[in-house]
């Protein structure tokens, strides 16, 4: 317990506050590695367990399970098929009372206050205004980073692209067998904004990460430094990443051309 509470208080110095929805990604190896240089026994449960006390009672946390196995002609199973988001999330899954979100390759479990509004959530298009994306948004959540750049966690700024309709980005449907919450396997369709390989495009939003801890928008500690945690209100991050995309300044803010 103490260990949980040492961590919970070292999330509320860096701006998580009790009530917040929280999408939280995060690599733990330096944690871990940290606490077993203390010969202090960490398991990622505690780690779970200091960001649920860190926003209470009222609090939701929100954490990625993409699994690309069923754009790989794979089955996806609403029960079984696990994260591949690292430790954290997979704990996150399994979590009593967890909530799974329904699309097979950008699915959330969702914990605490609000997880009822994310029951049944079975968004076809990815990072859409269905999304839990855009619901994190309406809920005026925060996203908290844990030693990871942005071109390795913030998806949000592709619900940002896909909500604008950028002109390097199309949909592609993916069609697979779903075993949903009940058992039952269907062939179902859901689809992805992807990037337009063909044309060279890559995914490039550091530069954009830069551009918000310039402007004040990340709060916190950088990767692998300190605490390892910043945050970003999504609305904020909204608002921010729009303007430079109807500017036409995403070219090597968000994405590059690969000659």
């Amino acid at each position: 317990m103490n260990i949980i509470k040492e961590l919970s208080l070292r999330w509320q110095k860096v701006g998580i506050s009790a009530g917040d929805t929280i999408l939280l990604h995060s690599d733990i190896k330096r944690l871990l590695m940290e606490f077993k240089k203390k010969n202090v026994k960490i398991l990622p449960i505690n780690i779970l367990e200091s960001f649920l006390e860190s926003i209470g009672i009222n609090g939701t946390l929100i954490f990625p399970l993409f699994n690309f196995d069923f754009a790989k002609g794979k089955k996806f199973n609403f029960n079984k098929t696990p994260s591949k988001m690292g430790l954290l999330t997979e704990e996150a899954r399994l979590y009593k009372g967890s909530v799974r979100t329904g699309h097979p390759m950008y699915s959330f479990a969702v914990i605490g206050y609000h997880s009822s509004l994310f029951y049944g959530l079975d968004n076809i298009s990815a990072y859409s205004d269905e999304s839990p994306f855009g619901l994190l948004r309406k809920l005026n959540g925060k996203i908290a980073i844990l030693d990871l750049e942005d071109q390795n966690s913030m998806t949000f700024y592709h619900h940002i692209e896909e909500i604008h309709g950028v002109k390097y980005r199309y949909y592609k449907n993916f069609t697979g067998q779903y075993v949903d919450v009940n058992g039952e396997t269907k062939s179902k369709t859901y689809k992805v904004f992807v990037r337009n390989i063909e044309n060279g495009i890559v995914t490039n939003v550091n530069p954009a990460g830069e551009l918000m801890w310039k402007n004040g928008l990340y709060k916190g500690d950088r990767p692998r430094e300190k605490t390892g945690l910043r945050l970003v209100n999504s609305l904020e991050m909204f608002n921010f990443i729009s303007e430079l995309i109807k500017s036409n300044k995403a070219l090597n803010i968000l994405y590059s051309i690969k000659k």
